[in-house]
């Protein structure tokens, strides 16, 4: 089934903040993760808009959050199965690979400070050894 067809739209909000609150995350860091906009994210979790939307939204949010990409799909459905041992392995490495991405993009900040205060150190000393 794709979105915007009739589904159990409030199971997929209850699915999506009962995981969210797992996670310990807000909206906007699932937002942020999915690639999905905070607005379609609120519009889903909080079940006050029902429109069409590209296939792909369910699948990303599933994703970010750490399910297998037709978990959510699944909700809509009303054909979800309670995560087993496997998918509880697959939740576990997305869940990390999310967290892998998230603190890859910090160190690249990260270095990149860094990289910016060393040339501002070399420019200093650069000035203090003219001035002498």
């Amino acid at each position: 089934m794709s979105e915007g067809v009739p589904g159990d739209w409030a199971a997929v909000g209850r699915a999506i903040s009962g995981r969210v609150r797992e996670l310990g995350w807000r909206q906007r860091e699932l937002a942020e993760r999915s690639r999905v906009s905070a607005a379609v994210v609120r519009e889903i979790q909080l079940h006050t808009v029902e429109r069409r939307r590209s296939p792909r939204t369910l699948e990303s949010l599933s994703v970010a959050l750490g399910w297998e990409p037709g978990r959510l799909d699944s909700v809509l459905k009303g054909s979800a199965q309670p995560p087993g041992i496997d998918s509880d392995v697959a939740v576990d490495r997305a869940v990390l690979w999310s967290r892998l991405d998230a603190l890859e993009g910090r160190l690249e900040e990260i270095a990149e400070a860094v990289s910016d205060l060393k040339a501002d150190i070399a420019a200093v000393i650069e000035h203090v050894r003219r001035d002498r």
